[in-house]
């Protein structure tokens, strides 16, 4: 079943023949071109169409041999849609005999999460306030409007330039939490208007990338803390975090820099540096590398904008100055507010559970409130987001008690802590994991030093 020439005609349709297919074969396609799914019992072969995914080539990979149905169902708001695409892909189902979920998966707790999501949808959760995105796009305007006003009106002093480079961090910063809304087609009716308002709100006003973005973004929410599938917790070997981590590299004696301080160099590299230098360099290396031309355009029409602005009061030099400043305050802002329900939370190699689950071990939320809302665009909800990430931000508050319920009826913790409690969690984690490095370096160390006395 499933081999060769008659896996051609499957997807060819040439012979109208579709096979049955036990989980051990589906799970043989896993490497690179060569890569099946499950969705909803049905099994599809996405070798070559993983190439044209709109959400990037690498999310798809992170599921080959495995069941995508819930990931599916999380990532499009028009199922019946990405079906039709979905269709000449499809080369057979799943035998009766075999269970609809792989890697012994609760069926039970997938069955219910599923009701949830049916019953949230008939409440409306999934449904979009126009007015709140108007208005929240609106004082981001507002916002970069007054900054510019204030240096025509007051001039360039120190302390008129201060206020300046708050207001346009905050506007960035807002905008960075709007351009989330669109990238994952949580705001307008078509995935199509979604995707053009999001190359606008991404590009000409925060001079980013897109597609870059969906790349980075969609792989993070399918694989959450999960290492060589979740770009996030990929840290260049500037950190080790986790308890799984430290220790692989406390074993093989890595130490690129002194993990047992990461809790404190952190300040200096993660914060400061994130926004303004590796992601400012990511960003175009991709737009280049990969030919991303419309980006590049909306981009460059940030950087037009921004100059034609602020060099006539500045000068090129004090308006680059200005720009890396607002950078610098921007990548603060991000970095606590991303970081605080991911980093102290459970980061390990994949482990093949249900969406509920693996979620609800990689993220934790923070308490609600007016500030907290506003501040962190509503990822406060963070548990909520990565369940159901097409659902409308404002809608989170109102699906969080039924999560809850369901988390406490199969036992899954639900986390949530203090604005000031999660920010210092992140401080916290970082010690932990660098004690855990230093600890098995230190055995590893005292090992073969023993080792060595009994040679001798």
């Amino acid at each position: 079943m499933g081999g060769g020439g008659q896996q051609t005609d499957r997807i060819t349709g040439t012979n109208g023949r579709l096979g049955t297919y036990t989980w051990e074969e589906v799970q043989k396609h896993t490497k690179s071109g060569d890569q099946w799914i499950v969705v909803e019992r049905q099994v599809y072969n996405v070798s070559q169409w993983v190439k044209r995914h709109p959400g990037g080539l690498r999310i798809i990979g992170h599921y080959a041999g495995e069941d995508a149905t819930e990931a599916f169902t999380a990532f499009h708001p028009d199922l019946q849609l990405v079906r039709k695409y979905m269709k000449p892909l499809l080369i057979g189902e799943l035998e009766a005999s075999e269970p609809s979920q792989d890697c012994q998966k609760n069926a039970a707790l997938v069955e219910d999460f599923r009701a949830l999501r049916e019953r949230l949808e008939a409440e409306g959760c999934f449904k979009t306030q126009p007015l709140f995105f108007i208005l929240h796009l609106g004082h981001i305007l507002l916002l970069e409007v007054i900054a510019l006003m204030l240096v025509w009106h007051f001039g360039t002093g120190w302390i008129n330039t201060a206020v300046v480079a708050v207001l346009m961090a905050t506007a960035q910063s807002q905008a960075g939490w709007l351009q989330h809304d669109f990238g994952h087609l949580s705001v307008c009716k078509t995935s199509r208007w979604n995707h053009l308002v999001h190359k606008f709100v991404i590009g000409h006003l925060k001079g980013a990338s897109a597609c870059w973005w969906n790349h980075r973004h969609f792989q993070h929410h399918a694989k959450p803390n999960v290492f060589k599938k979740d770009p996030d917790v990929n840290m260049l070997n500037a950190f080790v975090v986790g308890k799984v981590q430290p220790v692989e590299y406390g074993i093989k004696k890595i130490k690129h820099l002194p993990y047992n301080h990461q809790h404190k160099y952190f300040f200096f590299i993660g914060p400061p540096l994130l926004i303004p230098v590796y992601f400012q360099f990511q960003i175009f290396h991709n737009m280049i590398l990969h030919g991303l031309w419309v980006d590049l355009a909306w981009c460059i029409s940030y950087y037009v904008r921004y100059f034609l602005c602020y060099t006539q009061f500045y000068g090129v030099f004090w308006a680059v100055i200005l720009f890396n400043f607002v950078r610098f305050m921007e990548s603060h802002w991000f970095v606590w507010v991303t970081q605080m329900s991911h980093i102290p939370m459970n980061i390990d190699y994949e482990k093949h559970q249900d969406w509920l689950s693996m979620q609800l071990v990689a993220t934790c939320n923070i308490e609600q409130s007016p500030f907290n809302d506003w501040f962190s665009g509503h990822l406060n909800f963070q548990i909520e987001h990565h369940l159901f990430p097409t659902m409308p931000r404002h809608n989170y508050w109102r699906a969080a008690p039924h999560v809850r319920a369901l988390c406490d009826k199969y036992g899954v913790k639900y986390h949530e802590k203090t604005l000031y409690g999660a920010f210092a969690d992140i401080i916290r984690s970082l010690e932990k994991s660098g004690e855990l490095w230093l600890d098995r370096t230190s055995t590893n160390k005292n090992l073969h030093f023993c080792l060595h006395l009994k040679n001798k």
